[in-house]
């Protein structure tokens, strides 16, 4: 659950929906590559100010629900969470560099949406879901924590 964030003199609660297609549009999420990418994403919200509030999968495509500070601008959060994520998944699940023709990991586009705190984010969860024909959610984070 999304959750105001105080610091020196402002208060936000910016919160952005990322949808990252894998490269070709290749079917590569699988169990194992789904469990690296929710470990990748849980120790990057340990590292920077980005919390992920929810993460699914879909065969070729990832969908985000991320909560981070105004210092941090859209380009940023995805350059970093493109690079790592693709980083970690090709060093741990070297099978995909195969089906990915040795290349790279994400294409080079994405979508991105603000998500507005009241009424909009059990909207945006649900729609979330109902994408694409199997769907997983990977991580969910409902509880309340300091940032």
């Amino acid at each position: 659950m999304s959750e105001y964030i105080h610091k020196s003199h402002n208060v936000t609660v910016l919160m952005y929906h990322l949808v990252f297609p894998a490269k070709y549009r290749r079917a590569v999420f699988d169990e194992r590559v789904d469990e690296v990418l929710k470990e990748v994403c849980l120790e990057i919200s340990e590292r920077y100010q980005i919390k992920f509030l929810e993460i699914g999968t879909d065969k070729d495509h990832v969908h985000f629900l991320v909560q981070s500070v105004p210092t941090y601008s859209v380009t940023r959060i995805v350059t970093l969470l493109k690079s790592l994520t693709a980083r970690e998944i090709f060093r741990r699940c070297p099978q995909v560099k195969k089906i990915l023709w040795g290349g790279e990991f994400w294409t080079d586009g994405y979508f991105a949406s603000t998500v507005g705190k009241h009424g909009d984010e059990a909207m945006i969860g649900r729609y979330v879901k109902n994408q694409g024909k199997e769907y997983h959610k990977l991580h969910s984070d409902h509880q309340l924590a300091l940032f």
